[in-house]
């Protein structure tokens, strides 16, 4: 049986954490005030039953990170079934519909991912127990596909007309080794995007504004491998690996500009028996900032290179080498708090009522055009849930329609309505 709660948002005082200029809050409040708007924002909180319905049938067809075609074929009949019939599935995998503008205008991208965590074979299954709607992935992302799924109806179903080009996409790979290769397809066919919002889970209480950054390597270190006994005195891959390791669990890294490091896993070998003739680890560095990130690339670089000279130094026969690739890029960016973007999505969280916590910093799709310098932040999906990126997922859809409304009142302020406002989001350029 399906139980919502659909309930007002409660009125708090105005937030306190964005500084407002007086023009865009007098833009911003006239956007919310059109009648056309009013009953928009009122028809998406009379749709949200079935709009966690579709949620739900989203949640139960895996999407596997590199394996989200299945899940983008149902998604582009939904954009297409709500009033984009020219909606597309691009080389990349993403699913892009655009809504067009009266033209001269902005143009704003509003994204959500088809990616789980999970890997195939996991059961998707929705159950409720105890008040609580479980499946891996409910939350992460398809609470952000549902949000964009609603605003579309809401939008063709009103007949508004907006000044600049609104696309919505459900892109691939934002998750883990995806490396966000969705987000930045999109952005590379698509320079003249002005502005973007990505939809991201649920509990809708901060704006991310800053983008962590992230370079993830494997460290594969070579040399000949030989009989453990036969061939002794010869050098190892693996103990030059754990020499590696050791200098590298040492590091101090500062905690403002926060900068974390982590060897997630091993591997190599051949037997117990064996001199390793290889061994790799996979290694995660990130940063809130560019130049911190950097240093520490170099620094676990000349660490291995350092444990690959005292390996080698150590035994008559040292040929180790080891050999740097890359496996995941995710760029450090920050979206300015004085930004239109920042102060539109503090002004919507106060008109739905939300109490707005904190501006934050995460890695998200918006690192992508963070770090290309357009506009850009992360919202959540609305409704309340945890245990993410668990099989224990769960979502409770308690004032779940605060998420979709949230996101209109954002879109309309920034795109413009045709006779009635002008578009808060600038147009950037070639």
């Amino acid at each position: 049986m399906f139980v919502a709660c659909l309930l007002l948002g409660s009125a708090h005082a105005q937030q306190d954490v964005v500084p407002i200029e007086e023009d865009v809050d007098s833009t911003f409040q006239q956007v919310s005030a059109n009648n056309q708007v009013q009953t928009m924002l009122q028809r998406i909180l009379e749709t949200e039953p079935e709009n966690i319905r579709e949620q739900f049938r989203l949640t139960e067809i895996p999407a596997p990170p590199f394996k989200e075609q299945a899940r983008a074929e149902y998604y582009l009949k939904q954009m297409q079934a709500r009033g984009l019939p020219d909606a597309y599935i691009d080389t990349e995998g993403n699913v892009i519909g655009i809504r067009k503008g009266i033209g001269d205008g902005p143009t704003f991208l509003i994204a959500a991912h088809l990616d789980t965590v999970f890997p195939e074979g996991v059961d998707t299954t929705v159950e409720l127990r105890a008040g609580r709607y479980y499946a891996p992935g409910i939350g992460d992302d398809t609470r952000g596909l549902a949000v964009l799924l609603s605003l579309i109806s809401a939008l063709n179903e009103s007949g508004l007309n907006t000044v600049g080009d609104i696309m919505f996409a459900g892109n691939v790979g934002e998750e883990g080794r995806g490396d966000l290769r969705g987000i930045k397809a999109i952005f590379r066919d698509h320079p003249n995007i002005d502005g973007f919002v990505s939809v991201d889970g649920v509990r809708l209480r901060r704006i991310t504004t800053g983008g962590t950054g992230s370079r993830r390597f494997e460290f594969h270190f070579k040399g000949p491998g030989g009989h453990s006994f036969g061939a002794f005195g010869m050098a190892s891959a693996i103990h030059a690996m754990g020499r590696a390791i050791a200098k590298i669990s040492e590091f101090e890294t500062p905690s403002y500009p926060k900068t974390t490091f982590t060897v997630g896993t091993v591997e190599g070998g051949t037997s117990v028996n064996s001199i390793a003739a290889d061994g790799i680890f996979a290694i995660d560095l990130r940063s809130n900032d560019r130049e911190e990130l950097a240093l520490l690339e170099q620094k676990a670089k000349d660490a291995a290179n350092a444990a690959v000279a005292e390996e080698n130094a150590r035994w008559n026969n040292g040929q180790i080498s080891v050999e740097f690739n890359l496996i995941g890029d995710r760029p450090v960016g920050k979206t300015p708090t004085e930004s239109a973007i920042v102060q539109v999505a503090a002004l919507a969280f106060d008109k739905i009522g939300i109490e707005l916590q904190e501006l934050s910093i995460s890695s998200t799709d918006s690192n992508v055009p963070m770090s290309l310098g357009i506009p850009a932040i992360t919202i959540a999906g609305g409704g309340n849930g945890g245990g993410v990126h668990s099989p224990g997922e769960w979502f409770i859809p308690i004032n779940s329609h605060l998420g979709p409304q949230t996101a209109l009142l954002i879109t309309l302020a920034l795109a413009g309505i045709d006779g009635f406002t002008e578009p808060l989001l600038e147009e950037l350029g070639d």
